[in-house]
């Protein structure tokens, strides 16, 4: 930072530098593919490396982060789990293994939870064309795996196809830890809201179930304590702050002005809890979900 800079605020009620942002990527264009991503994207279409990351945490306090996979690919996770072994600040990897076929799902699993930052398993499922994915039967066998493996589920931009399914996942597998991406892509200001909170009060139901306040931004939508706070109230009064995470989703809020505008924006709103509350969504939570030490 320069002179001219402002000044971050401190992550809330955290002391001594205890916060974790739990949903972080990075990527590596020269490395892996990225299917979804771009020239479209503008200042996406770029490698983000772990070092402009950390820079970016360190900036806004951040003690650590949960790295999150960007791509449906074991070489990806194997990338991630390197910039784990080179860089301090992360303190977990969520990474991916083929559910779709259990003998598989299970073979690399035993590959990858050789690596004590191996911490959790998402699937990019609002980029996969099978509508059903988390309610097929070879899923739910390698989801049994993770669920006595103790490692969660992270579930990405579930609304609007995959969000009932979330509810009846956390239902049918009450061992298995559900992590909701982005409180889903709450349809901010649209009138498909209320089905929206209809579906999460039902994830909301089963205690195994917790969600990230995260990837909140939507193109044309005002990104403010106001605009958010309809999805904000609803996510704290089904889930608790118990079972609320703070995410950046850095760097695709890079179009948007980057970490910090959007951190600045979560940390007024987490900031108007209890003291207790506030380390639960600015860490406690994600140390319990991922097993950080």
């Amino acid at each position: 930072m320069t002179g001219t800079d402002p000044v971050a605020p401190d992550p809330p009620a955290v002391a001594g530098g205890e916060a974790i942002d739990a949903h972080l990527h990075v990527w590596d264009l020269d490395v892996n593919r990225y299917p979804w991503l771009g020239p479209e994207h503008g200042v996406l279409h770029t490698t983000f490396t772990p070092e402009q990351a950390g820079r970016e945490l360190a900036a806004s306090g951040m003690r650590g982060a949960v790295l999150v996979q960007a791509e449906d690919s074991t070489a990806e996770t194997r990338y991630l789990l390197a910039v784990a072994d080179g860089h301090e600040w992360v303190a977990a990897v969520v990474g991916w293994l083929p559910l779709a076929d259990p003998d598989a799902a299970a073979a690399s699993l035993e590959e990858l939870s050789r690596h004590p930052r191996f911490r959790g398993v998402r699937h990019l499922v609002h980029n996969d064309p099978r509508a059903d994915f988390l309610d097929s039967a070879p899923v739910r066998r390698s989801l049994r795996l993770l669920a006595g493996a103790g490692l969660p589920l992270d579930v990405p931009d579930a609304w609007p196809r995959h969000l009932e399914q979330v509810g009846r996942l956390a239902e049918d597998l009450p061992h298995l830890v559900v992590v909701v991406d982005h409180l889903a892509k709450p349809p901010r200001g649209r009138p498909e809201f209320g089905t929206w909170l209809e579906q999460m009060h039902r994830v909301a139901q089963s205690p195994n179930a917790v969600a990230k306040v995260s990837g909140l931004r939507m193109p044309g939508m005002p990104y403010t304590v106001q605009a958010l706070r309809p999805a904000w109230d609803a996510a704290l009064h089904l889930f608790g702050a118990d079972r609320l995470m703070y995410g950046s989703d850095w760097p695709m809020t890079t179009p948007d002005g980057g970490y910090r505008p959007t951190y600045e924006v979560l940390a007024e709103l987490i900031g108007e809890l209890s003291a207790d509350e506030q380390r639960s969504i600015m860490g406690a939570t994600a140390r319990r979900v991922y097993g950080i030490g």
